[in-house]
């Protein structure tokens, strides 16, 4: 049996466990939180066993020390890649896509919160979460044109446009610019936008509602706001009308009408 993951020591960023929200703090603050070959996997890992983590309901993704994430670290990354045989780097961007699968297939809703820099793939760790807040002043780039790359890294090409659109995802992927906060939110990559410095706070508050909620239902939104991307519109509706059948046999629906009928709050347990 897997061990929760409250018992978990990962090595390269810090994590936390209460109250049934996992929070995930990337911690090199010094250097704008990138990430390396050992923190990818790690990370990778640990989003693949919140799915067998039934005490975890909502997951804060965010960053030390005033940004959320400068992408690969330049001389811990990018500098061995350009040494690797094409084996060698089609298993680093295998594992990289891995991580932002496992993050789309946990069951829990993410929330990033999203200060200061987010690049690369800092930004495509907020484009792979469920919701995303940014504070005043955050800013954001896919910057991979700008490294002599292609766009199309982590599932950007087939993810960014779905949440902004073609055009709009176009223009960030060719030019590799900033996209400030406020043009973020216009642009809906951003849930919303506070003040410098509370995304954190905030993201923390939407993940108690959700944990609040009926965990297994949201678990089955999750997963069928996934599947119903290759779907045509007659078949997300059937697949819909199953899962949703299934959800009605909760005891969580039960609590619901009940609470309904009492005229007081359901109080929800995942079940």
């Amino acid at each position: 049996m897997q061990a929760p993951l409250s018992e978990a020591r990962p090595e390269h960023f810090l994590l936390s466990v209460a109250d049934g929200i996992a929070t995930i703090t990337l911690n090199r603050p010094d250097r704008k939180n990138p990430l390396t070959f050992d923190s990818y996997a790690e990370l990778r890992d640990t989003f693949r066993a919140l799915r067998y983590d039934d005490a975890v309901t909502a997951v804060v993704l965010t960053g030390a020390g005033g940004n959320f994430s400068s992408g690969g670290d330049v001389f811990e990354i990018i500098e061995p890649l350009t040494t690797m045989s094409v084996p060698e780097l089609h298993a680093f961007t295998t594992m990289t896509g891995d991580l932002v699968k496992e993050m789309r297939a946990c069951p829990q809703p993410i929330v990033a919160a999203v200060e200061g820099i987010c690049a690369g793939a800092g930004a495509i760790m907020a484009m792979a979460s469920d919701i995303r807040i940014a504070g005043e002043g955050a800013k954001v780039a896919f910057l991979f044109n700008r490294v002599g790359l292609a766009g199309c890294d982590m599932g950007a090409c087939a993810m960014l446009p779905r949440i902004i659109g073609q055009g709009r995802a176009s223009d960030l992927l060719y030019t590799g610019r900033f996209m400030g906060a406020e043009e973020g939110e216009r642009w809906g990559f951003f849930n919303r936008v506070t003040g410098a410095g509370a995304a954190l706070e905030a993201a923390q508050e939407t993940a108690a509602a959700i944990t609040r909620g009926p965990t297994y239902a949201n678990g089955i939104t999750k997963r069928m706001l996934q599947m119903e991307w290759a779907m045509g519109v007659d078949a997300a509706i059937d697949a819909e009308a199953i899962a949703q059948a299934l959800c009605m046999k909760t005891a969580d629906f039960r609590r619901a009408f009940e609470a309904f009928a009492a005229k007081s709050q359901p109080v929800f347990e995942g079940n």
